[in-house]
């Protein structure tokens, strides 16, 4: 009796011939006469991380958000379809994975909203302190030359017209300034560089000229960073899809992918990438 392979009652083996993601990089590279150093090299991922994903281990790439970025990457590198590896990639794992849980190892973001509040509640004491000395000095101005009975009779007069002027806004108005101003600025001598996650949460990471690392953390969705130097900031984004960049005052226009991730070099008189 022959079997039907219509017949979903008798079993079936489907072989797939097709390479894995690393030996698909691997050969694409080879048949491109590159070697590891020179992909490395163009592409900005290390060497080993390279080696791993040739021999299709991801587990140092940091999550399966980097994974898909350094497959995309690498596949550009050696002249693949980025998309059809990533998608073979997700559906090896049962789907397009969620973002890499790192959330837990950055609480401090979290609160940074919080521990602004204090800020402007001493900014509306030290408003009311202003208004209160100010009347002071108008009372106490007021009455040059005058002796203690001429005070008695005006004290009230000046005291009542402080009250009816619209003092606290003009004191109330400079403590927005420090907070976005300074940063709004972007001065001419100096380079800054603002980033903004809009539509999801990202690895960031930002060093200056000289090598120090400014930040190496998560930001969160709606949060901003703002960096700033004499010569130059590179800036590493994890997800470069999701975020916003404002270079020295103007914004970045780049289309960036989400998932994708982006290494970029600034200096005073960009924006361009670097």
């Amino acid at each position: 009796m022959s079997s039907d392979p219509s017949d979903p009652s008798e079993p079936s083996v489907i072989e797939d011939d097709r390479p894995s993601i690393g030996r698909a990089l691997q050969q694409a590279r080879i048949d491109a006469g590159l070697t590891v150093e020179e992909v490395s090299t163009s592409t900005r991922v290390r060497v080993p991380i390279v080696h791993a994903i040739e021999e299709d281990d991801f587990s140092r790439c940091g999550g399966d958000v980097y994974a898909r970025g350094h497959i995309r990457t690498l596949a550009r590198a050696v002249g693949l379809d980025p998309a059809a590896l990533v998608d073979l990639y997700d559906a090896e794992r049962g789907g397009r994975p969620s973002p890499t849980p790192a959330a837990p190892l950055f609480e401090a973001e979290r609160i940074r909203p919080d521990r602004r509040r204090p800020n402007w509640t001493a900014a509306m004491v030290a408003a009311i302190v202003a208004v209160i000395g100010f009347v002071g000095f108008t009372m106490f101005s007021g009455d040059t030359g005058g002796s203690r009975t001429s005070n008695v009779a005006e004290g009230p007069a000046p005291a009542q017209k402080p009250s009816t002027k619209p003092k606290p806004p003009k004191a109330v108005a400079p403590p927005p300034a420090p907070s976005e101003s300074a940063i709004a600025a972007a001065p001419k001598d100096k380079v800054t560089v603002k980033l903004t996650a809009v539509d999801d949460k990202s690895w960031i990471s930002a060093k200056a000229a000289d090598g120090k690392l400014l930040y190496d953390g998560l930001l969160l969705k709606g949060d901003s960073k703002t960096f700033q130097d004499d010569e130059r900031l590179d800036v590493i984004l994890g997800n470069a899809g999701a975020m916003e960049l404002v270079v020295n005052g103007k914004k970045i226009e780049d289309e960036f992918e989400d998932g994708q991730v982006e290494r970029l070099t600034y200096a005073k008189g960009d924006p361009q990438v670097g």
